[in-house]
């Protein structure tokens, strides 16, 4: 779990408590499971101490990996406004989501107005709780339906009730207060939520435990984006000096980062992703979006505890005390652009979160995905250009610390031929590179997506703006009141105040630009 603890380390070292995860994850806590339940024995996949850098092979040709047939991620609810539409990116498809007053609910339209093709996204919700276009005042309901058309003469026929005047809707649910959608708008999936479910983590329900979310756009691609999430070997490398690794007694150290082998097995893979085992806890990844982990923190140390905690079956039958997972959920945007939403639910020190704010959490995040974002941005072009088909010929990994990428890779070719399927939108060319500080830029990729870093952003931008005032006022004081008619200890109370405010509004701009626009990472001055 080494990766993933890592990641949250920030969040998670505020509790104070020491931890050593001990159990694995029982299959039980997926309730709405994405694996089959009855699989040969054939499937199952052993990764064995040398890594094969070999293709899949293939007894029979697999079942292919229908993209568009899967639930996809949208946002957390936390950051979505009900007050107005947003516009997002998901699998290729440009979709506006927006609050439905009427009925209650989160709606997921194509973000096109059938008009004269406008960004719906770009409207408003109006004070009857229709979508607006505000390009020509076209109404939209909940269903789609076009309610009405500014232009079209009263008297005249319904032309707003022509299916062309309609725009089309995707089948949507929020579960884990996340909102879901399918990527389909034909009506013969609207019922497809009684017939298929997003994956459900019941844990981000439970009221016991704490589950703050972040999300953050990010400009490398979503295989890049899911196999770093997978990697625990470079987290003392990659983000050197941002988090504390997990040192083990008596374990011989030979670097100044403390790289040492690990221990990973993966237990089944199948179309619908895999399970895996490391010493220290467990992993699932359930396709295409969801990798997460789990663990009990502390717990019994006797003998018959450690024995239990070597299958899953009996891990599942131990008392947990302490619990934490953590969940990533990778949702492919476009090619080089993917999504990130996460969250690091415990049912210990919960009263962490309720006291310090959400955004103080996402600055830290933050800084752990800007710390390998460069490097990751260009090797997604290195795997393009070799192909992605090619990345076990062209990648050389020996070592059981690589078990879950190659695994990812593997099922990648097995089942969706090596690459994302975008329709007919995208020719899979990558977008050219930006300058660095517009790469790692926070502002656009993550601050104006998260209500509370929102929220903070513009106090903090207020207060520097207030202590500049001040200095001014005080300084304006002084110059321009006599000598005689303010003491010489007043006068020196205003000069010293107005230098603080500058000297202070002077920091917090340093600390506003840092932490939600621009904070590069030199790694080799770590």
């Amino acid at each position: 779990m080494e990766a993933l603890t890592a990641f949250s380390s920030l969040q998670l070292s505020r509790t104070k408590i020491l931890h050593r995860p001990i159990l694995n994850l029982p299959s039980t806590n997926l309730p709405i499971s994405s694996f089959s339940p009855s699989r040969s024995k054939k499937s199952i996949f052993k990764l064995q101490t040398t890594i094969s850098t070999d293709g899949v092979a293939l007894d029979q040709e697999p079942e292919k990996f229908d993209w568009f047939a899967q639930w996809y991620p949208i946002m957390p609810v936390c950051d979505l406004d009900k007050r107005a539409p947003h516009g997002k990116k998901v699998l290729g498809l440009d979709i506006v989501v927006w609050w439905d007053k009427n009925e209650n609910e989160w709606k997921v339209f194509d973000d096109c107005c059938p008009h004269r093709l406008a960004p719906l996204s770009e409207g408003r919700i109006d004070q009857w709780g229709r979508l607006q276009c505000v390009y020509h005042g076209w109404c939209f309901g909940g269903a789609g339906d076009c309610k009405l058309i500014p232009q079209a003469p009263r008297d005249g026929p319904p032309i707003h009730t022509s299916k062309k005047a309609c725009v089309p809707v995707y089948p949507c649910t929020v579960q884990n207060e996340i909102v879901w959608f399918w990527p389909n708008s034909d009506p013969n999936y609207e019922d497809i939520l009684s017939r298929k479910k997003p994956p459900y983590i019941p844990e981000l329900d439970d009221p016991s435990y704490t589950r703050l979310m972040g999300n953050r756009d990010i400009q490398y691609g979503y295989e890049v984006l899911t196999e770093n999430l997978m990697d625990p070997a470079h987290v003392p490398y990659a983000h050197y000096g941002i988090m504390g690794g997990q040192s083990r007694k008596n374990s011989e150290k030979v670097d100044r980062e403390g790289g040492r082998p690990l221990e990973i097995s993966i237990k089944n893979l199948d179309i619908n992703g895999f399970t895996a085992k490391q010493e220290s806890g467990g992993f699932n990844f359930i396709a295409p979006c969801i990798f997460h982990g789990y663990a009990t923190v502390g717990g019994t140390k006797s003998k018959e505890s450690e024995e239990l905690a070597k299958t899953i079956e009996d891990l599942s039958s131990a008392v947990p005390q302490r619990r934490f997972l953590l969940i990533f959920i990778c949702v492919p945007v476009s090619p080089g652009n993917s999504r990130l939403i996460w969250s690091f639910p415990r049912n210990f020190g919960v009263w962490v979160d309720q006291v310090v704010p959400r955004w103080m959490f996402h600055v830290g995040q933050n800084l752990i995905l800007d710390s390998d974002l460069y490097l990751l941005h260009v090797e997604e072009r290195k795997i393009m250009e070799v192909g992605s088909s090619n990345w076990q010929k062209a990648c050389y990994v020996p070592t059981k610390s690589d078990a879950l990428v190659v695994t990812f890779r593997r099922w990648l070719n097995k089942y969706a031929r090596g690459q994302i399927d975008w329709g007919t939108k995208f020719s899979g060319a990558l977008p050219p590179t930006p300058p660095k500080e517009q790469l790692l830029d926070r502002y656009w990729s993550h601050v104006v997506n998260c209500r509370s870093c929102s929220a903070a952003y513009k106090g903090l931008n207020a207060l520097e703006v207030a202590l500049q005032i001040i200095a001014i006022i005080s300084v304006g004081v002084v110059a321009a009141t006599k000598q005689n008619l303010i003491s010489a200890f007043m006068r020196n109370t205003l000069v010293i105040i107005s230098v603080l405010c500058f000297a202070a509004s002077r920091l917090l701009s340093h600390f506003i630009y840092k932490n939600f626009h621009f904070h590069d990472y030199n790694h080799a001055f770590r």
